[in-house]
């Protein structure tokens, strides 16, 4: 779309875009209304594997269908390799408010560490209640039920920064990932997450239209074994992350279409609120 000339590109971002959102709020509302229907009915464990299934479902219709929009391009197929691995801790950095589905949308066992006030979200919280996702409020019990899931075998879903990066290749660490996989004594799969657009990123408008189309790309990092100390194991995580995403920016640097954190890319200044 970017061979098209300037007006014809920001009419098309702003119908896909505007379109895009659409979609996803028909897919959570309608994924929610069932949710509230069945989470009595099934019992636990069938209501879990429903659930997150159905998440994984709603989310992958959702990415295709910004695909069609030609809004996005999507890279995810690393992520298949962990399907049947085992309990393992996920943990991707955080470039934008996308990250979440883009795994969520490949795997079918990913319990996910969401905010109190998503889980109560009109569009969101009944689905991530049948799926037996687990709320932050209360760091003691947070631990304790992911932990439980990984000893179900489960897979977790973790961002290490705790939200979504704001400056750098990645923000400062929250210690939740080393404390959980000490506790289940489980693996840590690290996740980079790249692309070449700032959109939905930390401070972006939800109303600004973006130039499109967006690449996103995943590829699976070094896999750590549980630790003994976590707060020690952090800070080596942290700086993992910083040199492996600042190497993947260099090399990035001087090809036609470079995949990076968002973090490190300023806005367009083409790009105007819808």
């Amino acid at each position: 779309m970017r061979h098209l000339p300037l007006p014809l590109r920001r009419l098309h971002a702003t119908l896909a875009v505007t379109l895009g959102w659409v979609l996803l709020g028909v897919l959570c509302l309608g994924w929610s209304l069932l949710a509230v229907l069945v989470y009595p009915l099934l019992p636990r464990r069938a209501g879990l594997r429903f659930g997150r299934l159905g998440i994984m479902g709603g989310f992958r219709l959702y990415l295709a269908g910004l695909s069609a929009l030609g809004a996005c391009r999507f890279d995810l197929k690393a992520l298949d390799q962990l399907r049947d691995s085992g309990p393992l801790i996920i943990a991707p950095n955080h470039p934008c408010l996308l990250d979440a589905v883009m795994v969520l949308s490949r795997l079918p066992d990913v319990a996910c560490i969401m905010k109190g006030e998503l889980m109560d979200n009109l569009f969101l919280g009944a689905g991530a209640r049948l799926a037996r996702y687990i709320r932050n409020d209360s760091l003691f019990g947070m631990i304790l039920l992911a932990v439980s899931d990984l000893r179900e075998g489960n897979h977790l879903l973790v961002f290490p920064e705790g939200t979504r990066t704001s400056g750098g290749p990645v923000g400062p660490f929250k210690g939740s990932v080393a404390l959980v996989a000490h506790r289940a004594q489980v693996p840590i799969q690290t996740v980079f997450i790249e692309t070449d657009s700032p959109y939905l990123g930390k401070g972006w408008p939800v109303l600004r239209r973006p130039d499109l189309p967006i690449t996103y790309r995943i590829r699976l990092g070094r896999r750590f074994d549980p630790p003994q100390d976590p707060h020690v194991f952090t800070g080596e995580l942290e700086a993992y992350f910083r040199t492996e995403l600042s190497r993947a920016r260099e090399a990035g640097e001087g090809s036609a279409a470079p995949c990076r954190c968002t973090a490190d890319i300023p806005v367009a200044t083409t790009s105007h609120p819808s």
